[in-house]
């Protein structure tokens, strides 16, 4: 998850918030003369109640932030839902629907006991946290159950990309075991290494900076789609492509989903809880940049940040559209949306430190780098139903390498406090020190999840647990492994691969 608490105020530390105003009654004494100890006493006691009901209120209303931040990250499931669903064929419907509730409940419940402390256990080492299993010692002065399920929420999201990859052909144990693995250990560790104060490529270190800045991946184009991306494109290899993708010269056969309108409904809710996932990563918003009394703030940067957020989006959906129908001939509304959703997860790596100007120029390029993929893929014989490695893996990549170019000097050091000499963008002015930080995410995120997440869908294949039966993927996984198919139809029968579909009603029950 996102420039959480963590990222940016060791957990050792209080909530950042309003700071409490001071009254001493030996400060007011001379003005109340010689007599005055009691009045000054009651004045200063007063006051200190004033001022910490202003603290208490500056906590109420950052927790308050990160928890509805939370509940829109959280609606990003329903998006990947319906997304997921308009991208398969309709035999596959149920299927993909129930893997997008799992991730969700099989995630909180792994995220609970094991993912949270992993993440965010501190005091800790580089690699790893070791506080807060199961919630102990929860809350705390550092943590609030609000910033547990806006966590849970980005570890949730990781998964949901992944079951993308491996759609219409997966059995249904192996999202189970995969979507508690990576929840509850892969991605944990990873957003330790990036958002928590003590990890080894933190920008929140007391000390010891990788390259003198850490990595600056404010909301996860690497913690998140990367990690996401990687972990599908392992899943999606292993696995091999869907029956009919390739013919048998090898030549890609197109695989429509069934339902435009899903997809359509499911990036706009996508779109919708970006805001939360990126605007949202700010642990507070009650916070002045320079002196108290300017109505410039944290407040200023969360609106940058969902401008930015919105044109990178914008920008790419309009270059796919125009880009692909130079190469297709065709206004395809789904590459449309992939195309808008690539320059989101593009963008989510810098969007709190980048100019709207450049979000523009993220969100450009962020189109190419998915046709090029999507090229790239169609040669190697890959089959990804949803492009979400493609997307989340390429676009993630672009996203962490322009940040590294166009991180401007004033919103690092505003966002990333502390350390006023930190490296910024190249292209900036700001050197090459960000960038080779931010290589260095991306070879690590790479390599950590191939190793554990590629060797677990291995032996998943080799234990006969990942890949269904070529009959009962013909046939469709509703009707081989959920009872039954997602709609009703009402035009008479049919027979199809062997089996009856109903179009009279209801099944009888």
């Amino acid at each position: 998850m996102p420039n959480s608490l963590p990222s940016l105020y060791p957990p050792s530390t209080s909530l950042p918030t309003m700071a409490a105003i001071t009254c001493s009654a030996t400060d007011l004494q001379p003005l109340l003369g010689p007599n005055a100890t009691a009045a000054a006493e009651y004045i200063c006691g007063r006051f200190g109640a004033v001022s910490n009901k202003f603290v208490d209120t500056g906590y109420a209303i950052d927790n308050t932030y990160l928890l509805f931040s939370a509940c829109l990250v959280f609606s990003m499931q329903l998006g990947f839902a319906m997304l997921c669903a308009g991208s398969v064929r309709a035999k596959n419907t149920m299927n993909i629907m129930l893997t997008n509730v799992l991730d969700a409940a099989t995630g909180g419940i792994f995220y609970y006991l094991f993912g949270f402390a992993f993440a965010y256990g501190t005091p800790s080492n580089g690699f790893i946290g070791k506080q807060f299993f199961g919630l102990s010692h929860f809350p705390s002065p550092s943590f609030d159950y609000g910033f547990f399920l806006y966590q849970w929420a980005f570890a949730i999201a990781a998964a949901g990309i992944t079951s993308g990859s491996i759609a219409e052909r997966t059995q249904f144990v192996a999202y189970l075991i995969y979507s508690s693995f990576l929840t509850g250990f892969v991605y944990p560790i990873v957003s330790h290494w990036f958002w928590s104060a003590d990890g080894w490529a933190s920008p929140a270190r007391a000390e010891n900076l990788l390259f003198g800045s850490g990595v600056i991946d404010f909301a996860g184009s690497g913690v998140v789609h990367l990690v996401g991306g990687i972990a599908g494109l392992w899943g999606a290899l292993i696995e091999g492509p869907r029956i009919g993708r390739f013919d048998h010269e090898g030549r890609s056969v197109t695989m429509r989903g069934h339902s435009g309108t899903l997809v359509v409904l499911g990036t706009f809710l996508l779109w919708f809880g970006w805001y939360g996932f990126n605007a949202g990563s700010f642990p507070n918003i009650l916070k002045v940049y320079g002196d108290s009394g300017s109505s410039y703030g944290q407040w200023s940067a969360v609106g940058r940040t969902a401008v930015t957020t919105t044109l990178a989006g914008c920008a790419a959906a309009l270059t796919t559209l125009f880009g692909k129908r130079m190469l297709s001939g065709h206004w395809n509304v789904t590459d449309v949306c992939n195309g808008l959703l690539g320059g989101f997860a593009a963008i989510t790596s810098g969007c709190s430190v980048v100019d709207p100007w450049a979000a523009i120029i993220c969100g450009i390029v962020a189109a190419w780098v998915l046709i090029s993929c999507n090229k790239l893929a169609e040669k190697l014989k890959f089959d990804d139903p949803l492009e979400a490695a493609q997307l989340h893996g390429g676009c993630g990549t672009w996203g962490i390498i322009f940040t590294a170019l166009f991180a401007k000097k004033a919103y690092v050091n505003e966002v990333y406090p502390g350390h006023p000499e930190r490296p910024f963008g190249l292209f900036m002015g700001g050197g090459a020190k960000l960038l080779a930080a931010h290589l260095v995410e991306i070879v690590a995120v790479a390599a950590f999840v191939s190793v554990t997440m590629g060797t677990l869908f291995f032996l998943l294949h080799k234990l006969e647990l990942l890949r269904i039966s070529s009959d009962d993927e013909m046939a469709g996984m509703d009707v081989t492994s959920h009872g039954g198919l997602a709609y009703v139809y009402t035009d008479g029968d049919d027979m199809k691969s062997g089996y009856m579909v109903s179009r009279g009603g209801p099944p009888n029950v």
